[in-house]
Parts: structure tokens; sequence; C-alpha cells
């Protein structure tokens, strides 16, 4: 018999409608339930493509002893991705109290929604030391029944602490910030197969972007090498899908070979960006192949008719997590027969002995040989057969900020690579959310499923939104785009802004009250809100010439400085807004009738973070005088184009010719 998550539209609540535990979604009826029954909370927090969810879920959730001893709680079922508000309170409490975290995030707490206790992957039977959910859960009932204060103290300080103010001293920025960054990722750097630290190695992609930045502001040939490296490894190990493109979550070894299996919207968003800048940098074709076979892994695996991007895809496959990308020789040889067979797996190391639990991962570590390039139909061969053969889970709801990645993504594919699909999905998805993820004020939704938004946005939707805005902008030179930005930023701010401590908080002003109201900026696997934020609001400083954008950067730039000077480089998206503040910078007006092709060929062959490029034509000069006043002084010529050119409060005289300009 079904339980109340049956009714949920999220994947992974629903993947535990059939548990034998008496679910309730995190609402308001559970906790007047936890209230009126005198009961603790028992609280777990997962995703649909996690597999140690997955494996804590059979072993426990779908069983009937761990199911009776859950009745002495109210049990609440968390998606992250969906709530990643809740999320952030209670993994802070898990780290605070355990020194680590993770998911399956394992929370008991009291019926006022202060946590007492705080785990992760629990087994059904204590083993190795470590205790099991069993014995866990039998303590935490008689401690409740026979010393409730002890835990209701612990659960009380633990509150207390999260409410502490931590306000930090705001300072300017500073470019020792930006080589100490530098210099904690050199001496971290694995000179043998690229990354950062030992095994799991994670891919970071913001790490690699601020590494090309540096690059290019200190001309530090060994920053280049260490994103090169990092690029060419990952492209040949196995957690890059040689077959259908795409890149896992992260890799179990130093080598990226054996990758945790699950593929997220997110990766694979941020690493084309860093492939096709390392691209339009070195001019090497082998980067802009993978950002296109990513690329097009997203509009064939992840993307909805309607025009947005669903989360992921899981790490298991008939209950084995890898079994769908792996093969044996034999198999590969049955697809594309003896000799083009044998020819795959020498070039992408197939084996008989095989390098993960018998079968081999497709890889090309060590190789010598040329792989077979892109649009290969052996590939395609592979691709349907491995399709048939097992299914994998596909985690489809449409989560706004994951969605904004992914067009900033497509947007500079689509400009860079000069292929129209990609922007034809970037700009599809920008009007799927206008259109499907808005609500009556005009304010966005955080997720999207089977035909409901839900959920208030929060600030890495605002923020990363108001980014891909701004790119679309910049690739398209289209001012509705930069209109669009500049309204959802200033959404952030009103509804986000810290005013008295600064920096901006997870949750809106008006949302849902939790325990604590988190303010997130360390960039973990994606960068933060804040750091976004950072980034946005000094281009939409530099793009409009308004004083309030630049006071509203300028407050955002010291109080990230005052937070992260002990550890810059675990900020390093916040880096780039840094780096946007410090280096020189340009401003470039065009005025004509048309965007010329010189001057989207610039775009498209060089990483312009340095300028700001705003075009103005009859068509759009009224508006784009409302946005940006100071270009209503910019006269449009009467043939061709003029170019305005401005230089850190320095303007020269206009030219009619790009090639005259000083770039």
């Amino acid at each position: 018999m079904a339980n109340r998550l049956q009714n949920e539209k999220s994947p992974y609540l629903l993947q535990h409608k059939d548990n034998p535990v008496d679910w309730y979604p995190w609402s308001a009826e559970a906790f007047e339930a936890a209230g009126l029954e005198d009961k603790p909370v028992f609280l777990s927090i997962g995703y649909s493509t996690c597999h140690w969810c997955h494996v804590m879920a059979h072993e426990s959730f779908e069983d009937t002893e761990i199911a009776e001893l859950l009745k002495d709680f109210i049990c609440i079922k968390v998606d992250r991705e969906e709530r990643p508000d809740i999320d952030a309170v209670y993994m802070d409490v898990c780290q605070a109290l355990t020194g680590s975290g993770g998911w399956p995030l394992t929370i008991l707490m009291t019926p006022e929604q202060k946590p007492f206790f705080a785990g992760t992957y629990f087994p059904k039977k204590g083993r190795r030391g470590q205790p099991g959910l069993t014995e866990v859960l039998k303590q935490a009932k008689y401690l409740w029944d026979h010393d409730r204060e002890r835990l209701i103290d612990a659960g009380n300080q633990i509150t207390e602490e999260l409410l502490k103010n931590r306000k930090c001293d705001s300072i300017d920025p500073e470019k020792s910030m930006l080589s100490e960054s530098y210099e904690f990722l050199r001496k971290n750097f694995d000179p043998d197969f690229g990354g950062f630290g030992g095994a799991p190695k994670f891919p970071t992609p913001h790490n690699l972007l601020f590494l090309l930045r540096y690059y290019r502001c200190e001309n530090e040939p060994n920053a280049l090498r260490m994103v090169e490296k990092t690029l060419d490894a990952m492209a040949r190990g196995g957690i890059f899908d040689h077959i259908g493109g795409g890149f896992s979550r992260y890799s179990t070894d130093d080598k990226w070979l054996i990758p945790h299996f699950e593929k997220m919207l997110y990766d694979n968003a941020l690493l084309i960006p860093a492939y096709l800048e390392a691209y339009q940098i070195t001019k090497k074709e082998c980067y802009a192949e993978v950002a296109r076979r990513t690329g097009d892994y997203i509009l064939r695996e992840l993307t909805d008719p309607e025009g947005g991007f669903y989360c992921g895809q899981d790490a298991d496959s008939d209950g084995e997590e890898g079994k769908y990308y792996t093969f044996t020789p034999n198999e590969i040889e049955s697809v594309l027969g003896q000799e083009k067979g044998a020819e795959f797996c020498r070039l992408y190391g197939i084996t008989d002995r095989g390098n993960f639990e018998g079968k081999s991962i497709p890889n090309r570590i060590g190789q010598k040989a040329e792989g077979w390039r892109m649009g290969a139909p052996e590939f395609e061969m592979l691709y349907e057969y491995r399709k048939q053969r097992f299914a994998l889970h596909k985690d489809d709801k449409i989560l706004l900020s994951w969605n904004a990645w992914t067009i900033i993504a497509l947007a500079q594919a689509g400009s860079i690579l000069q292929d129209d699909r990609y922007f034809s999905a970037a700009m599809s998805a920008q009007r799927f959310i206008e259109e499907s993820m808005t609500d009556e004020h005009n304010r966005p939704f955080h997720r999207f499923r089977d035909g409901e938004a839900a959920h208030a946005g929060q600030l890495d939707d605002y923020a990363v939104y108001a980014l891909a805005l701004l790119e679309l902008y910049r690739t398209t030179l289209d001012v509705n785009y930069l209109k669009q930005a500049i309204l959802r930023a200033g959404q952030m701010t009103d509804l986000f802004e810290d005013e008295a401590n600064g920096g901006y908080f997870l949750g809106a002003r008006d949302a849902e009250r939790l325990i604590a109201r988190p303010k997130e900026l360390y960039d973990g696997a994606v960068p933060s809100g804040n750091s976004v934020a950072a980034v946005v609001l000094g281009r939409i400083a530099s793009l409009t010439g308004d004083m309030l954008w630049q006071e509203r950067s300028d407050r955002q730039l010291r109080f990230i400085s005052g937070q992260v000077r002990e550890y810059p480089a675990g900020y390093t998206f916040s880096m780039l807004a840094v780096a946007d503040s410090l280096y020189p910078h340009r401003e470039l007006v065009c005025a004509g009738k048309n965007p010329p092709e010189e001057l989207k060929e610039y775009l498209r062959n060089n990483p312009a973070d340095d300028i700001s490029v705003i075009f103005k034509s009859e068509e759009n000069g009224s508006l784009l005088a409302e946005i940006a006043p100071f270009t209503l002084n910019y006269p449009l010529p009467v043939q061709a184009v003029l170019y305005y050119l401005c230089e850190n409060g320095t303007c020269r005289a206009p030219v009619d010719d790009f090639v005259k300009l000083p770039l």
C-alpha cells in the first residue's frame, strides 16, 4: 500500500512511495503530527540518482523490521534537489557534529525541528565499528522515553550554534587572494593525472575556469598547463563517456578511470565552458570535440520536449552500479564485427580481464594511437546497443539554477562552435523558464516536473538565471536579455540580501522559516549563489554604468573578501568576480544597424571577460537608454558602424573600423 509520498512529484520521493515506512513529505502536517503524537522526527534527505541512497533504501526503508522501529518516529523524506534550503540547514548540522557530510543524510530531531543526532548512510545492522540504523533508532527511542531533557538540550545547543551571528569584517578585494588561490591549487595539483588532491577526484570546473583566468591575467603558463593536463586526463578517462558523451559525477581513483557512474546536469553544464575556453586559448580541436560531445549528450539524453533540462541519470542499472557502461570484448565484437570490434577494444581498453568488476569501462588512458573521431558510426551502434541492453533511471525534474548553468554552456557552445542547435536549445530553455516556471508575481519557481512548477526560487535560481541572461545577451546582443537579467538581479537583491551583515541568504525574506536561514558561500560541486551574485552584480554595473549596481557590486565584493581571506581557494568562482574588479576592464559600445560580423567573431574567438559590449541600434536605442542611460549620448552613424571604446575611466575617439580598436 502506497504511503503519503504517492502524491508527490519528486522522483526521489516517488521511489519511496511503496516503502512500508509511513513517510511524510516535509510539511506542517508532519511536524503537527510529531507534536500531537509526542514523537521525535526521523528526517532522511537524498536524491534519486544517489547510489548510497538506493543502498540504504533497499537495506532499511524497504525492510519491515526497520519500518516497525520507525513507527516510534514521524518520518520525513526530502529531496535535496527540490529543497536545497532544508538540506543546507541540516547538512551544516551533520558537518558540525560529525566532521563530514553527504547523502543520504540522516537526522533525528524534536517536533520543533531542532536536531539532536546526525549522520549519513547507516547499514541496517552495525558492522566494522559503524552503528546500524537498528541500534540508532532503538537508542534514540530509549532516550526520548527516559532522558528526553538530554536530547532537547542537545537540540537547543545545536540550534543556538546555527543561529550565531558570524559577522566578518568587510574588506576590499586584493590580488593576493588570487595568487593565494593559485598557489593552493598548484601545491595540490596531481602532475601525473591532473586534478587536485587524491581520490576521489571531482572535476570542479570552476577551479579550472579560475586557472584559465589567472593565466590570462598574470601570464602564468603553469596555470594553463594544469588546466590542460586535467582536461586531457578527464577526456581520456572512464569518467568521460566515450560512447554517449558527457561526464560522470567523479572518479573513484587518481587517474579518472573508474567513475561514480551517475551523470549530473550541472557537472556537464559547467565542464562545457571550461573546455570551450581552453579551446579559445589553445585552439586545440580536441577540446572543442569534448564540448560538442558533452553538449550533444545533454541535447539527446537530458532535454525535455518542452525545453527544459533534466537533472541527471542514475549510477545503477539492473540493480548494479555501472552495469550500463561496462563491456566485454565479446559484446563489442558482437555489435561491431570482429575487425572493428577488435579495433575499438584496442583503442578503448576493453580487455578479457576488465578494469571494473570483471568488465571494462571504455577509456583512452595511456593510448598513443588516435581514437575514433566524433560522428563515427560505430559509436552510434554501441550507443543503441547499450540502450537496449539495460535501462538507466533518469531524474526528470527541471531545476532552475541547473537549467541556467546549461543555458550558459549551450549559449557559449552555439557561439564558439557556430552550431545553431545549441543556441536554439539555450533560447528554448529560457522561454520555458519564463512561461512555465514563473508565478503570477513574475517570480521564478525552483522546480518543474510533470506539468507542475513548485517551491519558491532560491538565491541560486535568481543568481545563475541572471548570469545566463547576461550570457545570452553577450552571445546575441539582444537587449531584451539584458533587460531581463537586470530584472532578475534586482529581485535577487530585494529578496535575498542581508543588509545588516552583508551577503545573500539562500532563501528569500518571505520564504518558509526554518530553524536557521543559511547563507552559503563555499564553491562546492557548483559555485555558490553568493559567488555567482558577485559576478552578476559586477557585470551589470559595467554594462549599465549605473552607480546603484556598482554600489551593490562593491558591497558583495567586500563581504566575500572578508569571508574568504583565510582560504580563498575554496571560493574560486568568487575569485572570478574579484578578478573582474581588480584587472583592467574595457567598455565597448558598437552603434549601427546590425552587430557586425567582426565583433561577433572577436567574441567567438576570445574569452572576453575583460570587456563589456553594448550594441546600439535605431530599433533598441530607446530601451537601451532605459537600461544604460549613458548610451543615450552615443549617436548612431549614418552608414556602417561606429565603435566607442573606454578603458578604466578613459574613452578613446570613436572609430569606424573594428581593426582600429586596440583589443
